[in-house]
């Protein structure tokens, strides 16, 4: 099956319907007490995480958001980095939110309908969360509709050309560079993609993407 998913690509993502959406929230709830694979620290030299805190720069008292926390370590660390913000922790899984640390904002929704205002946000990002949302369009411009204006986003998820190389949900969708460039695009002025790895003297093996915009 992974020989033929790399040969004739990707497995078709199925549309989101109620039974999809509560499987989805089923799941992660259930994941949630699983500390080894969906742990609530990490270590914040990640690379990862250094993009994001580095790309957002000084949130002073402003907002951000970050979709599909988990259980709130990336959100942990940026708020550690702007203490004066206000970081807001979202996840369809509210097992996962009790994880995260009480002085973020725990908001449990799902990103094809975020219960912010048009440009309430200053910044928002995603981690390997976006290919999770099945809907990615809407996903996207959700994402794009809550941050105002000069607003900051960052998405850090699996390059669809490397496909198959792991088990995956049947609901799971990586991504091609080109295909969230133009869905950030439609939103954002300025959009950037580049190869990322764990750490700042690993090479990136193509794994993971990361996209970067302004709105």
């Amino acid at each position: 099956m992974k020989l033929f998913q790399r040969i004739f690509g990707r497995k078709p993502v199925p549309q989101m319907t109620p039974d999809l959406a509560s499987e989805i929230r089923r799941s992660f709830e259930e994941a949630a007490s699983d500390e080894e694979h969906f742990p609530s620290t990490i270590d914040p030299r990640i690379l990862h995480v250094r993009t994001i805190v580095e790309f957002l720069g000084d949130l002073g008292s402003g907002r951000a958001l970050d979709l599909g926390c988990g259980k709130g370590r990336f959100a942990r660390i940026v708020k550690e980095h702007n203490p004066r913000a206000a970081v807001v922790a979202m996840d369809l899984a509210v097992a996962m939110l009790e994880c995260a640390d009480t002085n973020l904002e725990r908001v449990a929704a799902s990103m094809l309908a975020l219960p912010f205002p048009d440009g309430a946000l200053d910044a928002a990002y995603a981690t390997e969360s976006l290919e999770h949302a099945v809907d990615t369009a809407r996903a996207v411009a959700e994402m794009c509709r809550v941050v105002k204006p000069g607003g900051k986003l960052v998405v850090i998820d699996k390059n669809a050309a490397h496909w198959g190389r792991f088990e995956t949900p049947q609901w799971e969708k990586w991504f091609h560079e080109e295909e969230l460039k133009g869905l950030l695009g439609w939103h954002c002025r300025h959009v950037e993609c580049r190869p990322i790895s764990y750490w700042e003297d690993v090479e990136p093996d193509g794994l993971f993407l990361c996209w970067t915009a302004v709105k």
